[in-house]
């Protein structure tokens, strides 16, 4: 039942398994979040330490994703408290890209990221959780402490000034 270090076998597979589970995820939204891969890094790690030491108050395992997506904006918020990471070129953040893409393609891609990057952070956000991280409204009403209501108008808004923007 326990293992060599005095941790319950069953608490480290559950670990382990949410861990393998929403890794990359945490650390391409992480990526999205600084602009910085080291960083980001960081900011996965202390996200599990975290939720490690927290873990059994996750009762619903449906809700891990959003639960860590949390503990990780909270920790990236922290970060500012202690020093304000550099501003990166967004073209520099990895899994946006597709390696095969066509000049034109890439151009285009540019375009929509630029204007993304102009939303303002409160429209920008849901609207990124909800595409890159595929995250549903409830979920992101939980991680940003909002209601289904309020998300659901910010990826609205969003949506709509992304495509006026797109048509100038």
């Amino acid at each position: 039942m326990f293992g060599s270090t005095g941790v319950s076998v069953s608490r480290k597979r559950r670990f382990d398994a949410l861990a393998r589970l929403y890794a990359d995820d945490l650390f391409r939204f992480a990526v999205w979040l600084c602009g910085d891969r080291t960083l980001a890094d960081d900011l996965v790690q202390e996200t599990f330490i975290r939720a490690w030491k927290a873990l059994d108050s996750l009762k619903d395992v449906n809700a891990a994703k959003s639960w860590l997506i949390t503990i990780l904006r909270r920790e990236f918020a922290r970060t500012f408290e202690r020093k304000v990471p550099p501003l990166v070129n967004i073209d520099d953040v990895v899994g946006l890209e597709q390696v095969d893409e066509s000049p034109d393609a890439r151009l285009e891609r540019a375009q929509f990221r630029d204007q993304l990057m102009r939303l303002e952070p409160k429209y920008r956000e849901p609207l990124m959780m909800q595409a890159i991280m595929g995250m549903s409204i409830n979920e992101i009403a939980e991680t940003m402490e909002l209601t289904d209501s309020a998300v659901m108008t910010r990826v609205f808004r969003a949506r709509e000034q992304l495509k006026d923007r797109w048509k100038e």
